[in-house]
């Protein structure tokens, strides 16, 4: 049996704290939540839902991806297995290490993915070619 590095990939709860007025909800991301210091921030939005994101691993850099609103699907892939995680809800979040592929798709109308991010560009952390994926994982 091989032992699959997504198999410890799953949804992290981020703290929310509830009004107890009824007037919403407040979520909080500080440094203990994730294992690095965040140094870039994005967010994908207004994204076709016949379109796709990502397609591409990283050497280094891990990302933390929340899907503020709506939803959408994370297909990762660690060069053994493949698995597919939907994120739907702003208080939870993935954490998705290096070295492993990721494509988001089936965006919901309206979804909006942030993405909390260990390093700034660097194209050369990025590896964008499935087979050169594929060949890295068996060095």
């Amino acid at each position: 049996m091989s032992y699959s590095k997504l198999d410890k990939i799953t949804l992290q709860e981020i703290p929310k704290i509830s009004d107890p007025d009824g007037r919403g909800n407040l979520s909080v991301i500080e440094k203990d939540i994730l294992p690095y210091e965040i140094k870039r921030v994005y967010y994908l939005y207004d994204v076709p839902s016949d379109s796709n994101r990502g397609g591409h691993a990283h050497i280094e850099l891990q990302q933390f991806l929340i899907a503020l609103s709506g939803s959408f699907d994370v297909v990762l892939d660690d060069g053994i297995s493949k698995r597919t995680i939907t994120l739907n809800r702003p208080n939870k979040g993935l954490l998705i290490p290096n070295g492993i592929w990721r494509e988001l798709d089936n965006f919901s109308a309206g979804a909006v993915c942030l993405a909390l991010v260990s390093d700034v560009y660097k194209e050369k952390d990025y590896i964008r070619d499935l087979e050169d994926f594929y060949s890295f994982k068996r060095t």
